[in-house]
């Protein structure tokens, strides 16, 4: 499809606004993706948002890796600006998984380089550990195999719950508030990467999200939760490339030693620990976006 820029704002580069058709078991879907850069450069980073969010979050960070990347932010099906899926059962990693093949295959690369925040990470963590996998070394925002309990309830309580707003600013307030966490953002900030979680209809504002995803998360039995932990930590073990692990100091949903053990589960894991922030760093300011330029930049980028 043709694609569509938006308007430069602060000097940053312009984004294309693309959309790929992905499938699923109860029909078709369509992915929308901002892609930043060069499109014929064959280095890709793909970075994946958390559960609600949107690939706008990636704005900064992308616009600042456009110079040495193809940048590549998806909007998860369910989100953003992509499609509502007709059955809601297939909001799950493995679908998640396979519309970013999709994608991939799209923007006709061999290997990716991946940034996941929360979701994202799963995400990605899942499909690094299939043979053959495309991606090369990746980045996880505050997210492992294992999840802590208590957070995954906290952010149950609020998944899918109605939401309704007068005003965008409300909106944006709303969405700040859910995701305090991320660290001190100033009132531009939240506004930057809320804005693009939010849509007018009818004289009123709601959440871009379907309200559905809340459905098999809260579904999700114990057994499955340990199926699932299982398989992320064998997918961890078996990948090859380099990882590294972001925490947020105040995570609730990461805990210290779930990194530990990753660290040591994993071929060459990494970690770092972000101080003043919970769930998930931002990585809005240069000091977090300079963490993800060492890692994809420094010596080992050019590692094949």
């Amino acid at each position: 499809m043709t694609a569509t820029p938006f308007a430069s704002t602060n000097g940053r580069p312009v984004p294309r606004q693309r959309y790929v058709q992905c499938a699923s078991g109860s029909g078709l879907h369509r992915i929308a993706y901002t892609e930043w850069g060069d499109p014929a450069n064959p280095r890709v980073l793909l970075c994946v948002h958390g559960l609600t969010r949107s690939g706008r979050d990636f704005d900064r960070l992308a616009a600042e890796f456009a110079g040495t990347y193809r940048v590549v932010c998806p909007d998860v099906v369910g989100r953003g600006l992509s499609s509502w899926l007709a059955n809601p059962n297939f909001y799950v990693v493995p679908q998640y998984v396979a519309d970013m093949v999709t994608l991939i295959a799209r923007l006709d690369v061999e290997t990716v380089d991946w940034f996941g925040t929360s979701m994202g990470g799963l995400i990605g963590l899942a499909l690094a550990g299939l043979p053959e996998t495309p991606i090369r070394k990746m980045l996880l925002n505050d997210v492992g195999p294992h999840l802590e309990p208590a957070a995954v309830q906290r952010i149950g309580d609020y998944l899918g719950k109605p939401a309704r707003f007068e005003t965008l600013q409300q909106g944006i307030d709303y969405a700040a508030m859910l995701a305090q966490t991320f660290g001190p953002l100033t009132p531009e900030e939240w506004r930057e990467i809320n804005t693009p979680l939010l849509h007018e209809q009818d004289g009123a504002w709601l959440l871009r999200y379907d309200p559905r995803i809340a459905q098999p998360f809260a579904a999700t039995t114990e057994e499955a939760t340990k199926l699932g932990e299982a398989a992320l930590w064998h997918s961890l073990a078996s990948f090859q490339g380099p990882v590294l692990v972001v925490r947020g100091e105040q995570s609730d949903l990461l805990s210290r030693e779930t990194v530990a053990k990753m660290v040591e589960s994993g071929r060459a894991v990494s970690s770092v620990e972000i101080t003043g922030v919970g769930h998930a760093p931002a990585f809005l300011s240069a000091d977090q976006i300079d963490i993800a330029r060492r890692f994809f930049n420094g010596p080992a980028a050019d590692a094949s």
